[in-house]
């Protein structure tokens, strides 16, 4: 079952959208100590609660690869796009999404003409 940990500079309306969708879905500002909240703690966080990390750090798509942690991560490499133009985009690769992460580990990298999985 897909479960969504949404980083610090990920919107709050993205939280909604799969929310929206039957997802159980946090936003970080919510638990442990919300934006202050370490790097580490979060990726042990989420892999010890099978979350999905969305993020738009990449000190975790570089930990992903190095150590494997987190398991789960979605990178977005959108720059500064609107929300609005971010919730098209996942919504158009809904199905994507939920599969790739139904994997014990997956890399997701969503860009402005691509979509990359690992």
């Amino acid at each position: 079952m897909l479960r969504v940990l949404c980083d610090v500079h990920i919107s709050y309306r993205v939280v909604k959208f799969f929310e929206v969708e039957g997802i159980e879905t946090i936003h970080i500002n919510n638990i442990l100590d919300g934006s202050e909240t370490k790097d580490s703690k979060i990726r042990k966080w989420a892999d010890e609660n099978n979350f999905v990390l969305i993020t738009k750090d990449s000190d975790f798509r570089n930990s992903h690869f190095i150590s494997g942690s987190p398991r789960k991560l979605l990178k977005i490499e959108l720059g500064n796009i609107s929300t609005k133009i971010l919730l098209d985009m996942l919504k158009s690769n809904f199905s994507l999404i939920e599969e790739s992460f139904a994997k014990s580990q997956c890399y997701m990298e969503l860009g402005r003409d691509y979509i990359k999985v690992v």
